[in-house]
């Protein structure tokens, strides 16, 4: 029988907020960056064809946005999206007095500011990589009940996805599910699966292929409310228990510390 005394848990939020938050505004710049500079690769070189440009474009972003939830999910949990945050803090709410899980309402604003601030400046920063002014105001308008429909399905989706997998111990299959759901999605819906209101204001930077008219984004924000909203209600009653998974969502991490190495005999201290 093991007598030790167990391990005691570090305090939460070692991980600095700051560094959470630079995670998610690199994280959703570089995927605003993937979804317009693909679009604008994909409009040169398939000038003629356009179902070619939307299976390059969804290719790009799917492909790319695996990479970028496991590159910073161990920090921050690659929400990359307002919705999947607010979903966190809906669905983390406590059952009863101090069993909260997930983001504080105060993190999901911080969250958001960092996704929108990253989204912009992955748009901005995609408009200069291809020789074409930093920022252009997007004219293509995307309105209609059949698109607001379709970014409430594939925000719906989006959202499902990502806490079936969180709340079922699948967490660690998230990057390539989520990429995967995106890309397909793209094909799917007559929207192409925006599904996120911070890649979506980002999109309205750029008068390219993956462009949003300012004046339509409204209708596309409060679509993919509605679909995180249905989709939140569906799986709090399918996965009741948030408790051992909402630090999983999207991807695992973790607010603790690594336990320093213990050194034995023989054995080299490896620290700077």
């Amino acid at each position: 029988m093991d007598t030790r005394d167990p391990v005691p848990a570090p305090p939460p939020g070692i991980v600095p907020l700051l560094r959470r938050l630079a995670a998610e505004a690199v994280g959703t710049g570089l995927l605003a960056t993937a979804v317009v500079g693909s679009g604008i690769a994909a409009a040169r070189l398939s000038p003629t064809d356009v179902g070619l440009q939307l299976a390059e474009n969804a290719a790009a972003t799917g492909a790319a946005l695996a990479v970028i939830i496991l590159l910073v999910g161990p920090v921050s949990g690659a929400h990359l999206n307002p919705l999947v945050s607010l979903a966190d803090w809906w669905l983390g709410r406590p059952h009863h007095p101090g069993s909260r899980a997930g983001l504080t309402l105060p993190e999901v604003g911080a969250y958001t500011l960092a996704q929108t601030a990253g989204g912009i400046a992955g748009a901005v920063l995609a408009n200069l990589m291809f020789d074409l002014p930093a920022v252009t105001w997007s004219t293509t308008r995307r309105t209609g009940g059949n698109l607001w429909l379709s970014e409430a399905v594939a925000t719906a989706g989006l959202v499902a996805v990502v806490f079936a997998l969180a709340r079922s111990g699948r967490a660690a299959l998230s990057a390539a599910t989520v990429g995967a759901y995106i890309a397909a999605a793209y094909w799917f819906t007559s929207s192409t699966s925006f599904a996120n209101p911070a890649v979506t204001v980002a999109r309205a930077f750029t008068d390219t292929f993956a462009g949003i008219a300012p004046a339509s984004i409204a209708g596309f924000a409060l679509a993919q409310a509605v679909g995180t909203a249905i989709a939140a209600v569906g799986t709090r009653l399918l996965y009741p228990d948030p408790s051992a998974s909402a630090a999983v969502v999207v991807a695992p991490h973790t607010d603790r510390p690594a336990a320093p190495a213990r050194l034995t005999a023989g054995s080299r201290d490896r620290r700077p």
